[in-house]
């Protein structure tokens, strides 16, 4: 059992849990994620590790709520207990000192990329930061990242506050030379920065997040196309080439089994919406 010792609102619908594990906290690097099970009837998630501190013996992870397991985990309150976390996963960020780095970060992936942001500071980076959201409301940690980068900027999809889209970044690439760019968010963002930087020739990283099962690389549901070969996400990534990703291919991998992600949602809805384990 892992206990909750955190629980923050950082946007509608968008919570961060810092949870006590210290197994974990010792070991988790920049770039790698989680696996959860809320309770002993509960399915498994990934969930990308936005901090950890082997001192307080802790690792933290953003969510958004958008299905029955999400809005399930959201109810949970500090002192509550997850009943299972596999971790740390997936291959770590490899961070040093690149020279100048483009961060772009949107959605729910604002809150691991601030880890990224920070690790790769520390390793003598100058980083310039983009964070961006559907939305105004949706932004967080805009000036934790601020006093991170030497560079910062925001972008909403509607425009509502700073650019609007990421067309931007042409100009930004335009004026200054990246010697490495990484991208966390949407895939259909990964995809539209990574088709930007790829004219300029600046290395890309993103971080993919396939459906998944065990995390281990046995399953097998978690392989995506990168360069023509196909890959795991678990063990070969969750980090790729951004420029070499089929992400026509990963969008409808994605989106297979919506239906049946929204019919669970809605029963449990209609079954009250608790954690009581699926009884």
């Amino acid at each position: 059992m892992y206990k909750i010792v955190a629980k923050r609102e950082l946007a509608p619908k968008i919570k961060l849990f810092e949870v006590h594990a210290p197994e974990m906290a010792e070991k988790a690097r920049p770039g790698q994620f989680i696996i959860l099970i809320i309770n002993e009837n509960g399915e498994r998630i990934p969930l990308t590790i936005a901090g950890y501190d082997a001192a307080k013996g802790t690792i933290s992870f953003g969510f958004n709520e958008v299905g029955k397991t999400t809005k399930q985990l959201g109810l949970l309150k500090e002192g509550d207990c997850i009943w299972n976390i596999t971790g740390p996963l997936g291959v770590p960020s490899e961070i040093r000192n690149y020279g100048k780095v483009l961060c772009v970060a949107g959605g729910v992936m604002t809150a691991p990329m601030l880890l990224q942001v920070r690790a790769l500071r520390e390793s003598g980076n100058q980083v310039t930061t983009v964070v961006g959201a559907r939305i105004k409301q949706l932004l967080f940690f805009e000036d934790e990242m601020k006093a991170l980068s030497d560079k910062f900027f925001v972008a909403t999809d509607d425009g509502s506050k700073g650019y609007k889209g990421l067309d931007f970044l042409k100009e930004v690439l335009k004026n200054e030379k990246f010697d490495r760019c990484v991208a966390y968010g949407p895939v259909v963002m990964m995809k539209n920065v990574s088709e930007i930087t790829k004219p300029f020739g600046v290395p890309t990283v993103v971080s993919l997040t396939p459906i998944m099962v065990d995390g281990m690389g046995m399953c097998g549901v978690c392989r995506v196309t990168v360069g023509g070969k196909m890959k795991f996400g678990c063990v070969d990534g969750p980090e790729f080439d951004g420029h070499g990703v089929d992400y026509d291919e990963l969008i409808n991998r994605q989106r297979m089994f919506l239906p049946e992600e929204r019919l669970s949602s809605l029963l449990w809805e209609m079954r009250g919406g608790c954690n009581c384990g699926g009884k």
